[in-house]
């Protein structure tokens, strides 16, 4: 590996806060690069690309997909257009990594995934979250028991943006709601731990006046009796903590649990152990270092976040939806 390998050249499409977050994180890799941007109009393309030196701009993402001197392409447009950006960066042979939540429903997911493995080409969810240290030391533990059979994870991330019901949150044209915006990470945290799908799901959810989930509580049971607790919320501020708890003690990940810098392992009779395990930039470096190793070893996807989960997880979060009657184009 090291520093010999050759640049990665990525094309960012999108130019929201998240472009910009993600833009940010690449601009202290050495062996990263942004060649080119896509926007819907040239002319945000253009602000994009010169806030961050970007070369090549363009006014529609179709036309960033097909630059010939890209090698990744970052998504991060709103969720209802993950599964179309996913088919054209990969149509133009690129590698992809794509925001969370992966698509809007799992068979827009399988559809982008086979695409992905016909023409054996790089993909993966942003799952920022799994990619920092503290998540590396939180699979070390469960990997040597240090908590004896995990019976319980607990997570909730619930915070109050303002109400507006056209914007990306609130209208389901968009995608939106609680369980696809911040949802999906407790849902991913339970998916990590547990390895496997829950065999039964239980919810509660407060649908709006738009017709999307506003606050949910939802229980998943899992084989041998073991269950996941979390909630989630546009309307109210969580403690944002999460608990994996065992037989023999737990982990609490402190707050904000999904931007974490520090674990408490916590046993009876024992002193609680806290480690503090910094991440580097703002964080969303971590996944993009992953994202790199993956091209350099020729990897079509992570083991850290593997294109089957990412599926089964889209598929969770399918049944959770129905039982609450939220629909979204595309369903």
């Amino acid at each position: 590996m090291g520093k010999h390998m050759k640049t990665v050249r990525w094309g960012i499409l999108g130019t929201g806060g998240i472009a910009r977050k993600f833009a940010e994180a690449l601009s202290l890799l050495p062996d990263a690069q942004i060649v080119a941007v896509g926007s819907r109009t040239k002319a945000a393309a253009d602000d994009f690309g010169n806030t961050w030196k970007i070369p090549r701009r363009y006014g529609s993402y179709l036309e960033l997909a097909n630059d010939p001197e890209t090698d990744v392409i970052y998504i991060a447009t709103i969720h209802t257009l993950h599964r179309e950006n996913c088919l054209d960066c990969l149509e133009a042979g690129k590698a992809v990594l794509c925001e969370k939540p992966f698509t809007i429903n799992a068979a827009q997911a399988a559809e982008v995934i086979s695409l992905a493995r016909q023409k054996k080409i790089f993909l993966m969810e942003a799952m920022w979250t799994r990619y920092f240290p503290v998540f590396g030391k939180v699979r070390e533990l469960l990997a040597a028991d240090a908590l004896g059979e995990i019976r319980l994870v607990q997570a909730d991330f619930a915070f109050r943006p303002a109400y507006d019901p056209k914007g990306r949150l609130y209208n389901p044209e968009l995608g939106g709601g609680a369980l696809m915006d911040i949802g999906v990470y407790p849902v991913s945290l339970a998916s990590m731990i547990f390895g496997e799908s829950p065999r039964r799901i239980l919810s509660s959810a407060v649908v709006g006046r738009t017709g999307v989930d506003e606050q949910a509580a939802v229980i998943f049971e899992y084989p041998g009796g073991r269950q996941a607790s979390l909630t989630f919320s546009f309307q109210y501020a969580s403690p944002l903590e999460a608990n994996i708890i065992g037989t023999e003690g737990r982990i609490r990940i402190e707050s904000p649990w999904w931007y974490p810098r520090a674990l408490t392992i916590v046993r009876p009779g024992r002193e609680d152990e806290r480690i503090s395990l910094p991440y580097l930039g703002n964080g969303y470096t971590h996944e993009a270092v992953e994202v790199m190793e993956c091209l350099r070893e020729r990897k079509t996807e992570s083991g850290r976040m593997p294109l089957e989960e990412t599926l089964r997880i889209m598929q969770t979060l399918d049944a959770i939806r129905s039982d609450w009657g939220v629909k979204y184009p595309g369903d």
